[in-house]
């Protein structure tokens, strides 16, 4: 890069640092304006513009407030008092923001539950939430039916739209749409709990994460500013508005600004070009998988004539990222990093591919909060050095991202309704007696230039003949396969063997070549990186924020009676692969084969 890129690039990251700083400058855990105040500010500021767009309809800021009103009204009167909790369990629909905001009115803390939970998963985040009362949508009648009988108390129910429970759009009618007074969250600060927003449960159950009204602020604001959205915009969000990058940063980005949230009730890759551009979406809200499943569908007349300038998300990946760029001819995006509780995040904000953001040098001393530390993936834990404290990780060196716990609202880790999960989020003695820090579980590296890296999660990074082997470099690899649509990676044990063997379920788009497969793996992987293992599934197995569910295929393993999907072994004798038989299963286990 030449010096004048050089500076160009150092610019307009000052530029976005600045911006982002003066959005989020006023957020403190000891503030008395709260989410509802932005809110309110918000609608204050823009009455007559769209705030949202939905199935065809259009919602003005001040009906949204209105809406809301009457949300916060009706629960005041349910005798609920400031910090207790509300179960919203709903599709996505304008309402779905109108009741928790309008339950932050008047000091109420808001469970969004995943609609795709039922039964124990549903009981379980209902209870852990402590729950007073259940507000449901019109597809939650037999989810709701069903666990009923595992929630204690049996809090009472109302559906908007739907058959179980009490008919809340009835009795919403009743009350007023005039704003309740401030005086139901006069007594709260930044540090007071808001939301309650659940991890994806794919390694167990949903763990709740506890958002203050800092945090959420913190999250509605940060995409505004590396996007540059104005009350021009209109973003366009399809994924879940019960997880955080949709429902908080998305619905942030547009309503803190007088722009249009564009909301649809499940993504669709068919429908998302034409709604799109009918829509005049400019800036879109994407997980990493949304962008794949986009790329690998078949050309759409409207795939490029969209005005869509920007957009936002994390989990893209460099074998996806440029491309989808180049198809669809979207100018920027804003890759981040960053999780829901955590005290660690980066923002992409120059565009470089396969980068979820970056640390000049010039503004290291302010990142001393954040680190990167040597670690062992055999036993899953920081290197520790003779005198017991850990070892930063070096240039281009993968390492566990930590964040320092403090009082600062960037550092703080409120953890979950469970203290055990978490007590294991916890590090301790980290650089100096004493200190605490955040782990977020991921392998991160920072090159030379300060750019960071997503690696792997702790926990699909595995060993074989002795090195690490990557889930997301194995990944990277078989997607670039002809006829391979989706590849989800993951290590399993093979009797008398040392570490894990690699093993990969795929879906596909076309015909693969399974008899040239392994030679082609090997020109772009090391031989120890290899998927002894392949499993053809129809369709891949994701949680409703599109991550791979891994738990339930490590435990089918490579067992034919347990696999009725396609299995392919890597025949280390005749150097290709060749469909799992009965046969080679049992000559397997006994050891038969040596890799």
């Amino acid at each position: 890069m030449n010096p004048i890129a050089i500076l160009a690039r150092e610019v307009r990251f000052f530029q976005d640092a600045q911006l982002l700083k003066k959005w989020t400058g006023e957020i403190s855990s000891e503030s008395a304006f709260l989410v509802a105040d932005d809110f309110e500010r918000a609608v204050d500021a823009y009455a007559d513009n769209t705030a949202f767009r939905f199935e065809g309809k259009s919602t003005t800021y001040r009906a949204f407030d209105a809406l809301a009103n009457r949300f916060a009204n009706w629960a005041a009167a349910q005798g609920l008092k400031a910090g207790d909790c509300i179960s919203l369990f709903m599709e996505n629909r304008p309402d779905y923001v109108a009741a928790w905001a309008g339950f932050a009115k008047v000091g109420l803390v808001t469970a969004l539950i995943n609609t795709n939970l039922e039964g124990d998963a549903l009981a379980h985040c209902v209870n852990i939430a402590g729950t007073k009362l259940i507000v449901t949508g019109a597809e939650q009648d037999e989810a709701m039916r069903a666990a009923m009988a595992l929630i204690p108390g049996a809090p009472p129910v109302w559906s908007l739209g739907g058959r179980f429970g009490g008919d809340l759009g009835g009795a919403l009618e009743a009350f007023s749409d005039a704003r309740p007074d401030r005086k139901h969250r006069a007594g709260l600060l930044g540090k007071d709990l808001c939301l309650y927003v659940y991890t994806s449960g794919t390694t167990g159950l949903p763990k709740a994460a506890r958002l203050t009204q800092a945090r959420t602020q913190g999250m509605m604001r940060s995409f505004i500013a590396p996007c540059r959205i104005t009350p021009k915009d209109k973003v366009y969000i399809t994924l879940p508005l019960y997880h955080g990058t949709g429902g908080l940063c998305g619905i942030g980005q547009a309503l803190l600004t007088g722009a249009t949230a564009i909301v649809r009730r499940k993504f669709s890759a068919s429908a998302f070009w034409d709604e799109a551009a009918a829509e005049g979406a400019t800036s879109i809200v994407y997980i990493g998988e949304l962008c794949r499943y986009l790329l690998n569908s078949p050309p759409h007349p409207k795939e490029r004539a969209h005005r869509i300038r920007t957009g936002f998300g994390n989990g893209l990946r460099p074998e996806v990222w440029q491309a989808f760029l180049d198809r669809f001819d979207i100018p920027h995006l804003c890759e981040f990093y960053g999780s829901t509780e955590g005290n660690v995040s980066f923002l992409n904000f120059d565009g470089k591919v396969g980068a979820v953001g970056r640390i000049p040098g010039w503004l290291k001393s302010q990142f001393k909060h954040i680190a990167f530390v040597k670690f062992d993936i055999e036993t899953e834990q920081p290197v520790r050095g003779a005198d017991g404290l850990c070892i930063r990780a070096g240039v281009d060196e993968p390492g566990e991202a930590l964040g320092l716990i403090g009082d600062d609202v960037r550092q703080r880790f409120e953890g979950y309704n469970d203290q055990k999960a978490t007590e294991k989020k916890l590090l301790r003695d980290v650089f100096t007696k004493g200190d605490l820090w955040f782990r977020t579980g991921d392998l991160l590296r920072m090159d030379k230039d300060g750019y960071i890296f997503f690696v792997d999660r702790i926990g699909d990074t595995f060993r074989w003949k002795g090195e690490n082997v990557s889930t997301n470099e194995v990944g990277e690899a078989l997607s670039r396969i002809e006829g391979v649509k989706t590849a989800n990676v993951y290590g399993v044990a093979i009797p008398g063997a040392d570490g894990k063997a690699g093993m990969a379920a795929i879906t596909t788009e076309g015909e693969v070549d399974f008899a040239s497969l392994h030679a082609a793996l090997s020109d772009m992987l090391p031989s120890y990186a290899v998927p002894i293992f392949i499993r053809v599934q129809p369709e891949a197995e994701t949680t409703g924020t599109f991550k791979y569910r891994k738990v339930e295929l490590v435990a089918d393993g490579f067992d034919p009676d347990r696999v009725s999907d396609p299995l392919w072994m890597l025949d280390p004798e005749e150097a290709r692969y060749v469909p799992m038989t009965q046969g080679r299963y049992d000559r397997l286990v006994a050891g038969g084969y040596k890799f």
